[in-house]
């Protein structure tokens, strides 16, 4: 990829797989930071704005959001219902991505039916994946 990212979302409740996803995405080197939320609610006072930076600046927007289905509390169904009602310059132009252990082809289709899914994959996630997530929608 030509340009970095400046912020990719992971939200899931599992600390391995956050690690796990972090690693591979910043092997790729295609990304400036990897914000890593451990619940929906956490991911949404992000993208609200409602954590502020030490410095009182805000956070960065995420181009690319990886969203688990399956958490407690409000799962990533939940999540895209209130996300759906953030403010566009909260969305900005982010992609978001269900990554998920769900083999349940009902998810698959209600994912296909949210138009701002950009695409549903299982776990884990790879870098041959990702690399295809930023082909499709970044470029080369």
């Amino acid at each position: 990829m030509k340009r970095k990212l400046n912020c990719v979302l992971l939200i899931d409740d599992d600390e391995p797989t956050n690690f796990l996803n972090k690693m591979i995405i910043e092997d790729t080197g295609c990304v400036r930071e990897v914000k890593v939320t451990q619940s929906a609610r956490e991911a949404l006072d992000y993208l609200s704005g409602r954590q502020q930076l030490t410095d009182g600046d805000k956070p960065p927007t995420p181009e690319i959001i990886f969203l688990d289905i399956n958490m407690p509390a409000m799962d990533g169904w939940e999540f895209l219902e209130r996300y759906d009602k953030l403010s566009p310059e909260q969305k900005a132009s982010m992609i978001v991505v269900m990554l998920t252990t769900s083999f349940n082809p009902e998810d698959e289709l209600k994912a296909s039916k949210i138009s701002y899914i950009s695409s549903y994959q299982n776990k884990p996630l790879t870098q041959e994946i990702l690399m295809d997530i930023f082909e499709e929608h970044f470029g080369s």
